[in-house]
């Protein structure tokens, strides 16, 4: 039998917790967008520090590259090609079954935004692409909900707690992406060691959201390098008073307007996520298997045509690896699935 109180006692008594913070913290739902090197810590740490609900939502599987930092992940997902939401769902059911975990293996869109994120007191970004951080702001501003920004590649990373209405939002810090080539995983490599920071910084930051409320927070710019053993924390932010998503409302990556096919970080691959249509996996399987080796299972389907491969999601969502050029991508996809 297991003490009613042994699972978070010693987080109970850290006195700016206490029981009350606890409570707060079991009636509170959090979603995580992209379960990799950020998005596997937030989970576990946050599954077992009693979140009552945890939503991870994820685009893509496991593979073996991302065992040396993924912490949630072992072989036998690498090599059965899990969605890295359904592995980590059924990872986490055995280390707090206390927790409802809801795998969603889904790319965050302005179409699907909306109910990804019902429901939901914070959210917390895992992601690698600009793209999809400006729509978690717009819709974290529209919806006033805290999330908490972090990035990480080398041995470098970085975090910030965004608060809608109280603290600079993410466009008032970055008004554009960054211009020109930037540095991903693929070209840097990465240390676990620093997303494993940035990711515990997140959760830290998620823990006072939860348990003490908005204010708990000083929205400070924290950055690590672990190799280098520089930690730096900059000023809050300053909002700006110009800002076209905090302060004119002109949610421009929430209608969609500014969706397009992305390169992924750290992969030389590129996502086709502009159609959304069902899409028979088996018949799929079937026809492709007559020109190429094919893989598949209930969740996608893998075809390799050398030098490209290409993982089809039951959704018509497609990755296909090999190119970073979209037009490239783009081809392959009308060739091989559908235009």
């Amino acid at each position: 039998m297991r003490p009613a109180e042994s699972r978070y006692s010693r987080q109970i008594r850290f006195a700016p917790m206490g029981e009350e913070g606890q409570a707060r913290i079991r009636a509170s739902s959090v979603a995580i967008v992209g379960c990799g090197a950020l998005g596997t810590v937030q989970a576990e740490t946050l599954t077992r520090a009693g979140v009552g609900r945890l939503r991870i939502i994820d685009r893509d599987f496991v593979e073996w590259s991302n065992l040396q930092r993924q912490f949630l992940f072992e072989e036998s997902d690498a090599a059965d090609s899990l969605p890295k939401a359904v592995a980590a769902a059924r990872r986490l059911a055995r280390v707090n079954s206390e927790v409802a975990v809801e795998p969603m293996v889904a790319d965050l869109t302005a179409a699907n935004v909306e109910d990804l994120f019902e429901d939901v007191d914070l959210i917390l970004d895992g992601t690698d692409n600009f793209e999809t951080r400006f729509l978690i702001n717009d819709a974290a501003v529209d919806r006033s909900i805290p999330w908490v920004y972090g990035a990480a590649v080398g041995s470098y990373g970085i975090k910030l707690a965004i608060v809608p209405g109280k603290t600079a939002c993410f466009r008032c810090v970055y008004p554009e992406p960054p211009q020109g080539a930037q540095p991903t995983c693929e070209t840097e490599g990465v240390l676990a060691p620093v997303t494993a920071t940035i990711a515990a910084l997140q959760v830290a930051d998620a823990l006072k959201l939860l348990a003490q409320g908005p204010d708990a927070v000083t929205a400070r710019l924290t950055t690590v390098d672990v190799w280098s053993g520089t930690i730096r924390q900059l000023a809050p932010p300053a909002r700006d008073a110009q800002c076209p998503c905090c302060v004119r409302h002109e949610f421009t990556y929430l209608d969609g307007s500014r969706r397009v096919p992305i390169s992924l970080c750290g992969r030389n691959a590129v996502q086709i996520h502009e159609r959304s249509r069902p899409v028979d996996l088996p018949a799929l399987a079937q026809r492709l298997g007559a020109v190429a080796a094919v893989r598949s299972n209930e969740f996608a389907l893998r075809v390799a045509l050398d030098p490209y491969e290409l993982t089809v999601f039951p959704d018509g969502r497609a990755i296909i690896k090999g190119t970073t050029d979209v037009g490239i991508a783009r081809s392959l996809y009308a060739r091989y699935i559908g235009a």
